[in-house]
């Protein structure tokens, strides 16, 4: 009982700043990751100081890990091996070079390795999702928290604008259904923008691009599980303050597990619907808490560059898809 008094209070305001995210996304077309997100920050005195904090915290840190495990149980191995071996190879190889490719031009930058290993990740797996699971495993900093609100915002803002312009270039380009699915599905962050992209140029579009994604989405336990090995060996070394991490995440086990069950067809379908539904408000109510603790003050300090980097990833992923795509003759 003492755990509900203490978090209670600020796990209800992340629910009710999730909820209306949710309404003006129904209502007005906003992108609800997007809204959450500027909304929270909107309250970001909330989580300075009061009885709202500890709820918050636990909100953006454990609730946020119970969405990520959800995730797994929109993976079918079954539908994703549908598209070909040749193909889903393109779709890893586009995911692994555009994570390294954050880390090199970070680095190039004068950034550090979190950060391009954050914007590198998540627009290569599933945005916003992707960069909430891969900042939960990387070493903490005084600049984590803005760059994790960062992050979400740019690969949301992104994510929507990719929405509307990839639809256009298929046209443009005269893609097949086929390629089109292969394109938008490969290169658009998040999920709900692959799938409205999609089927906004055909239902059959729109059910290749889901697939495509879903294989971006399976990477993200690997990627998370190296990380979490890569900053588990640096904290054996002594590089890294506080304790050990462990060497496979306890949301990264749940993820794996529903996607295994649900490969082997033991998650019916109505179980499966409740469960992405459930990971879907789960990290839409994490990113209203996470959008609390940063202040938009700290969101501007970031500076030009990292605009710079995110969009430069944005265009390596999409150049990739692209060239593999031609390569593979489809």
């Amino acid at each position: 009982m003492d755990i509900i008094q203490k978090y209670w209070r600020g796990f209800l305001v992340s629910i009710v700043v999730a909820a209306a995210a949710q309404f003006l996304s129904e209502h007005y077309g906003a992108p609800a990751m997007l809204m959450a997100l500027l909304l929270g920050i909107a309250f970001h005195f909330l989580a300075e100081e009061g009885v709202c904090k500890p709820g918050i915290e636990f909100t953006s840190r454990t609730v946020l890990r119970f969405g990520v495990a959800l995730l797994g149980a929109r993976i079918s191995v079954e539908l994703m091996i549908g598209l070909g071996p040749r193909l889903i190879a393109v779709v890893i190889a586009g995911v692994v070079l555009t994570t390294f490719f954050g880390i090199l031009c970070a680095r190039f930058l004068g950034r550090g390795w979190r950060f391009g290993l954050l914007t590198g990740g998540s627009v290569a797996i599933c945005g916003a999702s992707a960069a909430m699971a891969i900042s939960a495993v990387l070493p903490k900093n005084e600049h984590s928290e803005r760059n994790l609100i960062f992050t979400v915002l740019s690969v949301t803002v992104l994510s929507t604008i990719a929405m509307i312009a990839y639809p256009i270039l298929t046209e443009i380009f005269e893609f097949n259904d086929e390629v089109s699915g292969v394109f938008l599905g490969g290169t658009i962050h998040d999920v709900a923008q692959v799938v409205g992209a999609g089927f906004s140029v055909s239902d059959e579009a729109g059910e290749v691009a889901t697939l495509v994604k879903l294989i971006r989405v399976a990477m993200l336990a690997p990627i998370v599980l190296v990380i979490s090995m890569i900053v588990r060996r640096h904290a054996e070394d002594g590089n890294t303050d506080g304790k050990r991490p462990p060497i496979l995440p306890t949301f990264v086990v749940g993820f794996l597990i529903f996607a295994t069950l649900n490969s082997l067809g033991f998650i019916p379908e109505v179980v499966v619907e409740i469960m992405s539904s459930l990971s879907r408000w789960a990290l839409l109510i994490s990113i209203a808490a996470v959008g609390m603790k940063t202040s938009l003050k700290r969101i501007l300090d970031v500076g030009g560059q990292a605009i710079g980097l995110i969009i430069a990833e944005t265009v390596f992923i999409a150049l990739f898809v692209l060239a593999g795509v031609a390569l593979l003759g489809h």
